[in-house]
């Protein structure tokens, strides 16, 4: 195991953050998976299953048994995780610039397009190593002017060649559940499977490039300009990535974190980077994956007190209560309905909402919205 820490852009006279990283196993020898906690710096669920990975590939590596490389960056935002006002914290958006620390990455595909385009052969191996270098070129020369620009590149430095990217969040409340693009589906659908997922939300290009997405989608994207410009050259995706959100912030136990780390664990196990006498069994899936245009989000359209009618991890028809609003000075009760049938996977912690805000999610079949899928 070898650890490096990895210095930020000051961003004023006496204050240097630091990004530590965690590298087990040798570069080159087997597929490269990459694993990163709470890039929204209060979501802790999955710091803590870095801390029982880590002890896992500590041990894992020092017997030999890693074959690949796997790279654990178990705080991978700093910068968010030091913002509190008022004692609360405030590890979602970047105070300085008001944006979201999983918004806003490069556009890899457009970045590299111009170098690799002409100089791809008919040799998919040889065509993935020249996109990932170009990568790690473009990377490599961009000169960040902010702290959080340096942030996001240093963990594109990471992973940017990475065959498989993990990153662990956690909704407000929810259940186990799975974000990731629809190219990268097949192969990444055995994790959700080893993890228990009970939602896996599917989009060929959520908006506003997260994190995860910046890395899958410059795949895809690349191979529909090949086609589009008349090129045969065979372009694997090279990058397969997912959002695992780890229930609800509160779900932070050991218990949990065992149980998310084992899975993590046998799902290495299962495509050959951690070495083992008998991989395990792919779990029976908990659900269908649906599309993430089919997510309804719920709203409220008065403010009030909130009373939810259903947990996490119900199963809902169209028109079931979901909750109440209560304005105790009208003495009014907003209802809030399902609009759709599908698994209720997501809601807010607090119980007090004003007017338009978000109150929970239900996973439907049916794809209906269009433009960006996700939340601020």
């Amino acid at each position: 195991m070898q650890r490096m820490d990895h210095p930020l852009l000051s961003p004023s006279l006496g204050s240097l953050k630091t990004l530590t990283s965690f590298h087990f196993g040798q570069p080159g020898s087997g597929l490269k998976i990459y694993i990163q906690a709470s890039l929204h710096a209060e979501e802790l669920p999955g710091m803590l299953v870095a801390h029982h990975l880590r002890a896992a590939l500590e041990a894992a590596d020092a017997q030999g048994l890693i074959c690949g490389e796997v790279v654990l960056v178990p705080v991978s935002n700093p910068i968010g995780l030091a913002q509190r006002l008022d004692h609360k914290p405030m590890g979602r958006f970047e105070l300085d610039t008001s944006e979201n620390f999983n918004r806003h990455y490069p556009d890899l595909a457009e970045a590299v397009a111009p170098a690799v385009m002409s100089a791809l052969s008919d040799d998919a191996q040889a065509n993935v190593d020249l996109v990932r270098q170009s990568m790690r070129e473009y990377l490599q020369a961009w000169a960040p002017d902010t702290e959080l620009q340096s942030l996001r590149r240093r963990l594109l430095l990471l992973s940017h060649d990475a065959d498989y990217v993990l990153d662990l969040h956690c909704d407000c409340e929810g259940v186990l559940h799975f974000y990731t693009e629809e190219p990268c589906w097949p192969q990444l659908a055995p994790l959700a499977h080893f993890l228990k997922s009970q939602t896996s939300l599917l989009a060929r290009n959520s908006g506003n490039r997260p994190f995860d997405e910046c890395l899958s989608s410059a795949w895809w994207q690349l191979a529909d300009k090949l086609q589009a410009a008349g090129f045969n050259a065979p372009l694997p995706q090279g990058c397969c990535s997912t959002t695992v959100e780890l229930r609800g912030e509160l779900d932070v136990s050991h218990a949990l974190a065992q149980q998310d780390a084992q899975a993590i664990i046998n799902w290495l196990q299962h495509v050959g980077v951690w070495a083992c006498e008998c991989a395990p069994d792919v779990p029976a899936p908990l659900c269908e994956a649906t599309p993430l245009a089919g997510s309804e989000t719920l709203r409220a359209r008065s403010p009030g007190v909130v009373v939810f009618a259903v947990e996490p991890g119900q199963t809902l028809t169209k028109g079931d209560l979901v909750a109440e609003v209560i304005n105790p000075i009208e003495g009014s009760v907003e209802q809030v309905l399902a609009g759709v049938d599908g698994l209720f996977y997501a809601r807010i912690r607090d119980r007090y909402i004003t007017t338009g805000g978000e109150l929970g999610k239900i996973a439907g079949a049916q794809a209906f919205r269009t433009g960006a899928l996700l939340g601020a």
